[in-house]
């Protein structure tokens, strides 16, 4: 990545780019009399150049020339003005933010093809297997045109299939199995040298031996990540661990973990425990303490120690307060099964750390996965950081530009819409109570039904995208429900929601991947109708709900709805504050003053702010320690992404 990327500001970078783009317009009218073979030679003679030595950048307008012919006669697809801005950004290293709707998928072929050049390998990381499989699929004939290999990676795939996908010019895959393959991997290649039980390791992972195998990842030269605030922010906080089997010790924790669970309930808030609502941690006080050591203990736990005890204990306390079913987690064939916060869908293979995963598995009566020792471990942020070009799309990230730039130098170019956008912000209605709030937008669901316009609702769980789903049943709306339960169905849903007449109620839209594109006469309506229901803890998820409407110039509304019970006034502002704010709230609701009203919603954003900014403040946190501990094992002499062998 150029310094000079970073320095500049974006309105250079695109009055300086936008010079390009008559340059790769008149390329690509040169390039269509030639025949299929002839331009498949045109690429490979760019393939030597770069091979030669000629810079790439100085490549690119032809490079990109040739992906625009490719689209044409194969997907009879033209790009955009601005989504060869995009492209260009992608390739300088940069997060693009492109509207949803505005075809950042074909964007991607651009720089993925001209990075793909130099023969060492371009990958496309995206979030899920679906979306991996089909963007590939999709844009697959573009590069076959043009003599590149695609290969895709899944979730199970055996091992000599990921070693010939990786092994095409440009791979698709999910962040997820790109971080897991880097990790085998490793392990593989210390097995070469030391003795290692890949047996014992592969009982864990669910994947074939690796013993006799070759690793099957090239080097880290370039990575595209598409929808790069979610992966690269909100799933950073999740390591990517591969574990080895538990002993005697961990059957003494499972133990430890059902009991702090069975007598959680006989602790009370301020007598036995003090709660941090901003922190989230739970601590027992003295009277707790002493409970703990006068309640029976099953005969296993004889070798736990006190500190130990009182340590399950508020583990379990934390989990009683802060983690719901079918919101942050489901369970699914007898396992807990993570639900991303920003996507609404199910983290495969992720774990809570610091024994929250097993508190929750306990509560849950399933088999409590020990928290065993790491074979391999490896966060989000170090896995593309080790890439020399990194770059990335999305919908929203502005928000999360300083983030993305002081951990992943990285700077956020947002590239103006193909046509101007007509969505429409409505004022924001505050209501006193959350039965209120859902009573208000049943009404409203129903008015805007009743003009047969499409209606979109986002909620932030599974448990209350269901609560509306039951109300608007009651009230005779026929409806589809959008959720971690239901996500085989996902793509059918989300492509019929611009339909007329169609109510949507799903959870966080972020990634959906598929376009909500208007039925017939649905534009002449008014387009498509959007409701948030409550804030979340982070504006690029409201933002990227509310995109879902006015895609390509399309007409659409957005609606938040908000309710002084809401979460997110506790989650930012604390329990205190928040008690305070809703008695003068409900003042305000009674006298209907809009400047009161205006003041209300301001704080409902400050709260929000507040928490963005403690999220925040963890990821740092979690960085700095991460590298804090890749530095001791490097100077240790010790693989810093392996565990040390016993």
């Amino acid at each position: 990545m150029s310094l000079s990327l970073v320095s500049k500001p974006t309105s250079w970078r695109l009055a300086s780019w936008r010079r390009l783009v008559p340059q790769i317009r008149r390329l690509a009218e040169e390039a269509k009399p030639l025949n299929d073979l002839e331009l498949r030679k045109r690429s490979l003679s760019l393939r030597f150049r770069v091979k030669s030595g000629e810079p790439m950048a100085a490549l690119l307008s032809e490079a990109f020339a040739l992906v625009c012919e490719a689209s044409r006669r194969t997907l009879n697809m033209v790009h955009f003005d601005v989504q060869l801005l995009g492209g260009m950004a992608m390739f300088h290293g940069a997060i693009v933010e492109m509207e949803t709707g505005e075809g950042k998928t074909l964007t991607a072929t651009l720089s993925l093809y001209l990075r793909a050049l130099s023969g060492k390998g371009a990958l496309l990381a995206t979030v899920n297997d679906y979306l991996a499989q089909r963007d590939a699929n999709w844009m697959r004939p573009i590069y076959d045109k043009l003599g590149m290999s695609v290969g895709v990676i899944q979730t199970q795939m055996p091992q000599p299939n990921r070693r010939k996908a990786y092994s095409c010019n440009i791979t698709y895959g999910t962040a997820k199995e790109f971080g897991f393959d880097f990790l085998r991997d490793r392990l593989l290649l210390r097995a070469n040298g030391q003795a290692l039980d890949f047996d014992a390791v592969n009982q864990v992972t669910g994947h074939p031996s690796l013993s006799g195998e070759q690793p099957v990842q090239r080097g880290a030269y370039f990575a595209l990540v598409d929808e790069a605030d979610s992966v690269l922010i909100d799933d950073a906080r999740t390591p990517l661990i591969i574990s080895c089997l538990p002993g005697e010790s961990e059957k003494v924790a499972a133990a430890s973990y059902r009991w702090a669970y069975q007598v959680v309930d006989q602790f009370d808030e301020d007598e036995h425990y003090e709660y941090d609502h901003e922190k989230k941690k739970a601590e027992l006080t003295v009277e707790g303490r002493l409970l703990v050591r006068k309640l029976s203990k099953p005969d296993l736990m004889n070798r736990v120690g006190l500190i130990d005890m009182y340590d399950y204990i508020e583990r379990a306390i934390k989990v009683e307060r802060e983690f719901d079913r079918d919101r942050q987690y489901v369970v699914r064939d007898e396992e807990i099964v993570i639900v991303d916060e920003s996507t609404g869908r199910l983290a495969e293979g992720r774990k809570w750390r610091a024994g929250i995963h097993q508190a929750i598995e306990a509560r849950e009566n399933v088999e409590v996965t020990l928290d065993t020792g790491q074979a391999a471990r490896v966060t989000v942020q170090d896995f593309f950081m080790r890439f020399q070009f990194l770059s990335g799309m999305t919908g929203t990230a502005r928000s999360a530009a300083r983030e993305l730039r002081a951990i992943y130098k990285l700077p956020v170019v947002p590239v103006p819409t193909n046509k101007p956008s007509q969505r429409q912000r409505l004022e924001e209605r505050v209501y006193g109570t959350g039965v209120d709030k859902w009573a208000a937008i049943v009404e409203e669901i129903c008015q805007v039904h009743a003009t047969g316009r499409p209606v979109l609702v986002g909620t932030r769980s599974i448990e209350r995208s269901e609560l509306l789903s039951q109300l608007l049943s009651q009230a005779g709306i026929k409806h589809q429900v959008l959720n971690a339960r239901r996500i085989e169905a996902e793509a059918e849903i989300v492509a019929q929601a611009g339909q007329p007449d169609k109510v949507t109620v799903s959870t966080n839209m972020a990634g959906r991947g598929t376009d909500i594109k208007l039925g017939e006469g649905v534009a002449e309506l008014g387009g498509l109708h959007v409701i948030c229901t409550e804030l979340h803890d982070s504006a690029r998820i409201d933002r990227q709900l509310g995109g879902r409407c006015g895609r390509q110039g399309d007409p659409g509304t957005v609606r938040q709805c908000l309710a002084l019970d809401d979460e997110i006034l506790l989650t930012g502002l604390g329990p205190h504050k928040s008690e305070r704010l809703r008695s003068l709230g409900k003042r305000a609701i009674g006298k209907q003053d809009p400047g009161s009203l205006g003041r209300l919603v301001g704080l409902f954003h400050r709260a929000q702010n507040r928490a963005e900014r403690h999220n925040y403040r963890g990821r740092k946190m979690l960085m700095y320690h991460e590298k804090q501990l890749r530095k001791m094992q490097t100077e240790i002499g010790q693989d810093p992404y392996l565990d040390t062998p016993d």
